[in-house]
């Protein structure tokens, strides 16, 4: 119980920033029906749970799941056995993350399964490049340059409609179900060699990981032709109690419970066979890890209900209310206060914030790292809205924004790079894709604008901030270290560093 107290005031931590500055537009510049608010706070309660039981869910079973397969897949030292195993541990995984299913239902132009199980195949492709990288001591830097080549080289024959939320879904991707499982089997895999360079190989995946979505929603794009790419705007129901609130709370209920048991099927059975086939887990553990998936579906459950019913559209509803008033200018700064505090708020942000200050000596502190990373997610989070109200292509940023963190990766020390490209989606939360994206969705339909060209992207272009701010700050870390010329410089190499979980 004090694990899941825990996680819950974690929780707490995320929702409760953007709940405060909701509340003080509704009361100072946005009123907001009475109806609506409540279904936003009753939607934000459903949040703080659902993501509570989710994230201890994952860490009692998709960590170890991750890490047994990862040693398994290591012992058979079958190259096709590997390559299978992954590409299949890498579409199940992703078929349930709960982010890409709040993107689906956003994406109007593409049926949801259509989406995601392209998306799914994507991540199962890279995870498969990503794990040969380690095996065979490919360098990080040089393959990310080559990737994004051929993703920029991709996109430029992809209809406009599909480059945004192409990059948006390699963003929701590197999710709280995701990055546990694929930063597991990556310390898995890499344990195994002993070679000075496997503490840094064992970053990467989620890095490679998050590109694969991309390139397949690119080529979806090429080859996949929507009749309708029209977006439909939210309605919020008309409720006048607090029983009627519950009410649609409640019947949401069956149909994501359906969504949620059909997506995790495949990852049970796949724990069943894993279990009967190697007999890894003593008993304890089997039933331990067993009440860990009832804590993940109960969590999934509770999320998709709470973003569904109350939270997204009470967003969708703001963004609209905001650019529809005199003070259409708004739009920028309450996208860069939600920015600064929505980073603030991720555990996994201070946990990366402490391990950056553990590797470099103290020469980078955490509390320069968490300046700069929200001053980073600001920005990103107020080009967003500025694109929102010129329409600006996102290529103008991404171009730029990528090019810049793949020349730096080149003069930072690998296992920073290997952190920085991993991390890109631990800003990227689900308060980015549970709150942020409808806002934006609700402002550029209220504007007339393109949804789909216009509202789309703020995921990436958050995603994209950790690359440069983390870079930046090992940039800082080199700098001191030749100032400080009588201090030795740490062995980076050798220090093995765990992330948790991001997104949660």
């Amino acid at each position: 119980m004090e694990k899941l107290r825990e996680k819950v005031r974690e929780s707490l931590s995320s929702v409760l920033p953007i709940t405060i500055i909701v509340l003080l537009l509704s009361i100072v510049l946005i009123p907001m029906e009475v109806g609506a608010f409540t279904l936003f706070l009753a939607g934000a309660l459903f949040l703080i749970f659902g993501m509570g039981f989710f994230q201890l869910g994952a860490d009692i079973s998709m960590t170890q799941l991750g890490q047994g397969i990862g040693g398994q897949l290591m012992k058979k030292r079958n190259l096709l056995f590997i390559i299978g195993g992954c590409f299949l541990m890498g579409v199940l995984i992703t078929i349930s993350e709960p982010d890409l299913q709040v993107l689906a239902n956003q994406v109007a132009s593409i049926p949801n399964q259509v989406l995601v199980l392209t998306v799914a195949i994507g991540v199962g492709c890279f995870l498969v490049a990503a794990v040969l990288r380690i095996l065979f001591k490919v360098s990080l830097s040089r393959l990310l340059t080559l990737m994004y080549v051929v993703l920029f080289l991709v996109a430029l024959a992809t209809p406009s409609e599909f480059l945004a939320v192409a990059f948006d879904s390699g963003g929701v991707t590197t999710g709280p179900m995701t990055v546990p499982f694929i930063m597991a089997l990556g310390i898995g895999l890499s344990s195994s060699r002993s070679d000075k360079d496997s503490a840094n190989d064992s970053f990467g995946l989620i890095a490679l990981s998050s590109i694969g979505p991309i390139l397949m929603v690119l080529l979806l794009g090429i080859f996949y032709h929507p009749t309708d790419a029209v977006y439909t705007s939210v309605a919020i129901p008309d409720v006048e109690t607090t029983k009627d609130v519950l009410d649609q709370f409640i019947r949401a209920f069956p149909q994501y419970t359906k969504e949620v048991l059909i997506s995790m099927l495949p990852i049970l059975a796949v724990f069943m066979l894993f279990q009967i086939k190697t007999r890894k887990y003593h008993r304890r553990q089997l039933l331990r890890m067993c009440v860990g998936f009832l804590y993940t579906i109960a969590g999934l459950v509770l999320f998709l209900v709470g973003v569904n019913i109350g939270f997204a559209p009470v967003g969708n509803l703001l963004g609209e209310q905001i650019v529809s008033s005199s003070y259409q200018w708004l739009l920028i700064p309450v996208g860069l206060l939600i920015g600064y505090y929505i980073v603030k708020a991720e555990p996994a942000v201070q946990i990366l914030n402490h391990q950056v200050e553990d590797i470099t000596d103290g020469m980078v502190t955490k509390e320069q790292m968490n300046l700069c990373l929200s001053v980073g997610v600001a920005g990103a989070v107020g080009l967003a809205m500025f694109r929102v109200l010129t329409g600006i292509p996102i290529y103008w940023i991404l171009i730029p924004g990528y090019l810049l963190a793949l020349g730096m990766s080149y003069r930072v020390q690998p296992i920073l790079v290997g952190i920085a490209f991993d991390s890109g989606g631990v800003a990227s939360g689900p308060m980015t894709s549970t709150f942020l994206l409808p806002l934006t969705m609700g402002a550029c339909t209220a504007l007339g604008g393109n949804v789909v060209t216009d509202a789309f992207g703020v995921v990436a272009l958050v995603a994209l901030a950790p690359l440069i701010a983390i870079q930046i700050m090992g940039l800082v870390y080199e700098h001191k270290l030749k100032k400080s010329s009588g201090i030795p410089k740490p062995a980076l190499e050798d220090t093995i560093i765990e992330l948790e979980d991001e997104e949660v």
